[in-house]
């Protein structure tokens, strides 16, 4: 049993740490910024049909920044659920199909819209994940 926590709580790390670096880019420095700046002036002026409430540019900051909260609430969750009620995280099944879900849908969303550092991240974290419940039940 003791591998398997060990294998989720690096599965969660991997993650949270993920969404921290995330966050971090998400508000410092031009990683999340479009390489012409024209665009980030358009995104500036421009609202989505949604509302006009906002911009397209604060758009993409909070849907950047909530992704990032996303990744880290995971991971503490996971994380802290390995640590300290890791026989109520590998006996419910419930728990470990949503982590299970979450991971392959971030998987997903890595090869379809994102780029190959944080699909190698996540991918790494679902092999974590899902060795760690094997080792559960072994």
């Amino acid at each position: 049993m003791l591998a398997a926590k060990i294998l989720m709580v690096l599965s969660a790390s991997i993650v949270f740490t993920l969404g921290i670096v995330h966050l971090v880019y998400t508000f410092r420095g031009p990683k999340l910024t479009p390489r012409d700046p024209a665009l980030r002036v358009s995104m500036s002026q421009v609202s989505p049909v949604i509302t006009k409430e906002t911009t397209m540019w604060r758009a993409w900051v909070g849907f950047n920044a909530s992704h990032s909260m996303g990744l880290i609430l995971f991971g503490l969750v996971f994380g802290f659920l390995a640590l300290a009620h890791g026989q109520l995280l590998f006996q419910s099944r419930f728990l470990l199909v949503v982590g299970l879900a979450v991971l392959v849908g971030f998987v997903v969303l890595c090869k379809v819209y994102f780029f190959r550092a944080p699909l190698m991240g996540i991918s790494l974290s679902l092999g974590c994940y899902v060795a760690s419940i094997a080792l559960s039940r072994a």
